[in-house]
């Protein structure tokens, strides 16, 4: 009769040890501290540059341009984060502060145009189409950032987004060398607001490292006329 052999059973992983001695423990806590401390240095460094360049819709600075992001399509129009942001962007127009949008976002595949539903989204809501200038390889925020300053040539500007984001967006438009000032629109605390908020803190990493060596966007391609015209077309009427 053959003997059955029971095969070894899996050893469970081990734990690691917390250091015995207090000198250990010790070490262990700072380098946890400090590990803290350089994951919130990106949103301090944030918070810090842009401690007074946040404003509302009430007092923003006049500016001739704003510069709105894309924050996605439902079945082809603007999510409601994205309205709320053509909103306020559409009563700055309306009031006078603003002379021009330049709405930004993502067209990387045919089916998915960012920058045209917000220009029909705004133009439904009385700004003018001349007054509507379009990026298509606004891919993510720095992306944006730079191209409004290397191929629209804007120098100043106010932008708008939800205030989970608004601090990054001024963060890095200011590093691309746009003078910026915020607008956070309202928002409802839904999932994807908590997400949105969640999202930063890991964000705000990269964001640092954007404004730090700069890099050049997925896509920057020739010089656009786009803004200079718009601006022409408001000083002519």
């Amino acid at each position: 009769m053959r003997h059955l052999v029971e095969p070894p059973k899996p050893r469970r992983p081990r734990l690691p040890r917390l250091p015995r001695t207090r000198t250990g423990q010790r070490r262990a806590v700072q380098a946890f501290m400090l590990l803290c401390v350089l994951a919130l240095l990106p949103a301090t460094w944030m918070y810090v540059v842009t401690g007074d360049r946040l404003r509302t819709t009430a007092d923003a600075p006049r500016t001739e341009v704003a510069v709105v992001f894309g924050a996605g399509l439902w079945d082809g129009e603007p999510s409601p984060y994205l309205a709320h942001r053509l909103d306020a962007a559409a009563k700055l127009y309306r009031a006078g502060r603003i002379e021009v949008v330049l709405v930004t976002g993502d067209n990387s595949r045919k089916d998915y145009d960012e920058p045209d539903a917000m220009r029909a989204y705004l133009t439904k809501r009385g700004v003018p189409d001349e007054r509507i200038v379009s990026d298509y390889a606004g891919f993510d925020t720095w992306d944006s950032c730079v191209r409004a300053k290397k191929i629209f040539g804007v120098d100043r500007a106010v932008l708008i987004s939800q205030g989970f984001h608004i601090r990054r967006a001024v963060a890095l438009c200011e590093a691309a060398g746009v003078d910026s000032y915020g607008i956070a629109v309202d928002a409802k605390h839904d999932a994807t607001w908590y997400y949105g908020g969640t999202r930063e803190v890991f964000a705000a990493g990269k964001a640092a490292l954007d404004a730090l060596f700069k890099p050049d966007p997925h896509f920057l391609g020739p010089k656009e006329p786009g803004v200079a015209r718009a601006l022409a077309s408001a000083a002519g009427r």
